[in-house]
């Protein structure tokens, strides 16, 4: 690399060709899948309030105290580029009212997000999610719904070993007895917890449950259950989408520490873990928080949401892609009076379906046929002094080798035919 040269910020990864190919057929999955749901895509801001993130995702939480991306604009205004998407989608939904147009509101997006945290393998500075939430709907039959429709995405994408861990926080009516209980429990162990959850404690002692710091972990080993003290309701519907998954014979685990990174959960929380992923390796994740709305401006709304890491998606579902798609036939022109006889064709056979290639530069014909092989392509076809002085082009097919001659009036109708008949 040169002396002087720019290089992308560290932690900013980007997306080359081939990989970007398959990144949107993945995309294009997505999309078909969940709007065959119901659900519509929603193209958020950036950037947006700091504000937005600290009430929603909450203050004692490492993303807003240790990871976001937070700067002052010419007006003084505190920015920041949004660290996950429910948030943005909440202040949306809010914002726009969309709740008064239609009782029952089901968006999804696609887009990148940025984290100051350590970059590794599959873990970015700028990274992206793909993500939905459900807006008006309370059921567990809709919780329901987004995991096996998730469980479907990694079927389609021929994704194996992953395992759904489910729990659920309980509700404002009894996530207070389970904090009490949590807390005294932390208390007498509190000289085993990390400086981050022994400050956390006495505001969210939930966050124990969630640390990743070895000690912290061996020592939440017999902590409380918030299963066991949830209300009837919260019971019933946990109970009942448990009985929806089993039925529908979707394979999971409950995992009564599963408490999420973010403070908005109520009720049902859930990730999808995969082998091979390190430490990391939560793929999908989610759940309900039916007072965010609220919390952000708006009516109690009900509301159950996920988000996919794509990174981490493609690392376990790149190699099971399709292939890329090649090209049914390379031009090869020998000059330049075969380049402008070329020209047209190419033009013509492009404009319903990428289905011809061009090289401009006028290379040796040895270097064409190479570079056509190399691109997979069926047929190349051949133009050079001697066939424009007898009005033919060669029709090479690049598998048998086997070689036919087309008349110039006839080359568009003849490949063509031989296309629909690939």
């Amino acid at each position: 690399m040169k002396k002087n040269q720019i290089k992308t910020v560290k932690g900013f990864n980007e997306v080359l060709p081939p990989e970007s190919f398959r990144w949107r057929l993945v995309e294009d999955k997505f999309r078909d899948l969940l709007e065959g749901y119901g659900f519509a895509e929603l193209r958020l801001a950036l950037l947006e309030p700091t504000e937005l993130f600290a009430r929603s995702i909450g203050g004692e939480t490492d993303i807003v105290e240790k990871e976001m991306y937070t700067f002052s604009d010419r007006s003084d205004r505190s920015l920041t580029l949004r660290p996950e998407g429910t948030a943005s989608v909440v202040r949306a939904f809010n914002q726009y009212s969309l709740g008064k147009i239609n009782e029952i509101n089901k968006l999804y997006y696609v887009g990148p997000m940025f984290r100051y945290e350590r970059p590794q393998k599959g873990r970015y500075r700028q990274f992206h999610q793909l993500g939905a939430e459900v807006f008006g709907e309370e059921s567990f039959f809709q919780d329901a719904e987004t995991l096996l429709m998730l469980a479907q995405l990694f079927h389609t994408l021929s994704v194996e070993g992953v395992v759904l861990h489910l729990n659920s926080l309980g509700c404002e009516l009894c996530r207070p007895t389970f904090r009490d209980q949590l807390k005294s429990f932390l208390l007498e162990r509190q000289t085993s917890l990390c400086s981050d959850c022994q400050r956390r404690m006495q505001e969210n002692p939930l966050r124990a449950l969630d640390c990743k710091n070895p000690s912290c972990r061996e020592a939440v080993v017999d902590a409380p259950q918030i299963n066991q003290s949830l209300c009837d309701d919260c019971r019933q519907h946990f109970s009942g989408l448990c009985t929806l998954l089993d039925n529908a014979e979707l394979d999971y685990q409950v995992n009564p520490k599963l408490v999420r990174g973010l403070d908005y959960y109520t009720r049902t929380t859930f990730e999808f873990l995969a082998g091979g992923l390190g430490a990391q390796n939560a793929v999908a994740a989610g759940g309900r928080y039916d007072r965010l709305v609220a919390e952000l401006g708006g009516k109690m709304t009900p509301a159950f949401g996920f988000a996919i890491g794509f990174e981490r998606l493609m690392m376990l579902a790149g190699d099971k892609l399709a292939p890329l798609s090649s090209p049914f036939v390379a031009l090869v022109p020998l000059g330049e009076e075969a380049l402008r006889l070329l020209f047209p064709l190419y033009m013509e056979l492009n404009r319903s379906a990428k289905v011809a290639t061009l090289n401009f530069q006028q290379k040796s014909l040895k270097s064409q046929l190479k570079k056509a092989d190399r691109d997979g392509v069926k047929y190349t076809l051949i133009v050079g002094p001697d066939e424009l002085a007898q009005g033919v082009a060669i029709c090479r097919n690049m598998q048998t080798k086997e070689q036919t001659q087309l008349s110039f009036d006839k080359l568009g109708e003849a490949l063509r035919e031989l296309y629909h008949e690939y």
